[in-house]
């Protein structure tokens, strides 16, 4: 696996496999990655000759008073693993590289619509910096297809519809959760939680369980659902932030006749924010 810093080599290298008519898949993350990462550079394997990542913890996505300054960075280690589940190019930018001033680019991107609902009216301005960076992120790759986690569903869903939008050629997939024994999905920032805090975290998983099981059997209105899904997270330990039934294809609140719904939840335990969701297909 070669490592390139600077937007100019990475092009430089990826012009040169086009030239031999390779196909490119691209993983775009933050660094700090755990075997859910994994999973989705082994997709991408599958998906194309060239497999490229990126690790670069993007300061438009977090507010002031968020975990920018904190956020885990283990380049020596990730690049371990990245090249031992296949990855060809790392794309390892700093701030300077990717914006003029280090912090921001002027010119921004926002999906009306599903930027400021669920994670984005906790996060003022956050999926404005991710739409930004991965928009970037594509013209500088330029890839074929480019893969994504879904545990992250409303992050997906911004980026299928802003690729839908801006007419990129970039095919979207998306790869199911990738979970712990216990059912806590993986995530860079479970490594905020004490011991303690570990052992309470699944509970957010399994009342996602239950609030579909819930579903599935029509015995409770949604309104319901979540006041009492909320409840078991409090109960457990957790701080409220949202715990929603919308549905799959635009995030709004689903229309009675709708089938295909996903249960969104978000809460903070100790320092950590969590966040998972379900899909559920009604009969």
């Amino acid at each position: 696996m070669q490592t390139f810093h600077t937007i100019a080599e990475l092009r430089a290298a990826l012009k040169i496999e086009r030239l031999q008519d390779k196909s490119i898949t691209f993983v775009p993350t933050m660094g700090n990655l755990h075997d859910g990462h994994m999973s989705l550079i082994r997709r991408a394997t599958e998906e194309g000759d060239v497999v490229v990542s990126s690790i670069f913890v993007n300061p438009m996505q977090f507010s002031a008073n968020e975990d920018l300054e904190r956020y885990p960075k283990t380049l020596e280690e990730d690049k371990r693993v990245l090249e031992a589940n296949g990855c060809h190019y790392l794309f390892a930018p700093d701030a300077l590289e990717m914006y003029p001033d280090g912090k921001r680019s002027q010119t921004q991107i926002e999906v009306m619509g599903l930027s400021d609902i669920l994670c984005g009216a906790s996060r003022p301005g956050h999926f404005v910096g991710v739409a930004t960076v991965v928009t970037k992120l594509f013209n500088i790759v330029q890839p074929d297809c480019a893969i994504f986690g879904n545990k992250d569903f409303q992050q997906l869903k911004v980026i299928e519809d802003m690729v839908r939008d801006l007419s990129s050629n970039v095919r979207i997939i998306g790869v199911d959760t990738a979970r712990n024994d216990d059912g806590l999905a993986m995530s860079s920032r479970n490594g905020y939680l004490t011991e303690e805090e570990r052992r309470i975290a699944p509970a957010m998983y399994q009342t996602l369980l239950w609030a579909k099981e819930a579903l599935l059997a029509n015995r409770a209105s949604h309104e319901n659902i979540r006041e009492q899904a909320q409840q078991k997270l409090e109960a457990a330990g957790f701080r409220r932030d949202y715990f929603e039934i919308r549905a799959q294809n635009n995030l709004q609140t689903p229309s009675e006749e709708e089938k295909r719904l996903v249960i969104l939840a978000a809460a903070h335990l100790g320092s950590a924010r969590l966040i998972d969701n379900l899909r559920v297909e009604l009969a």
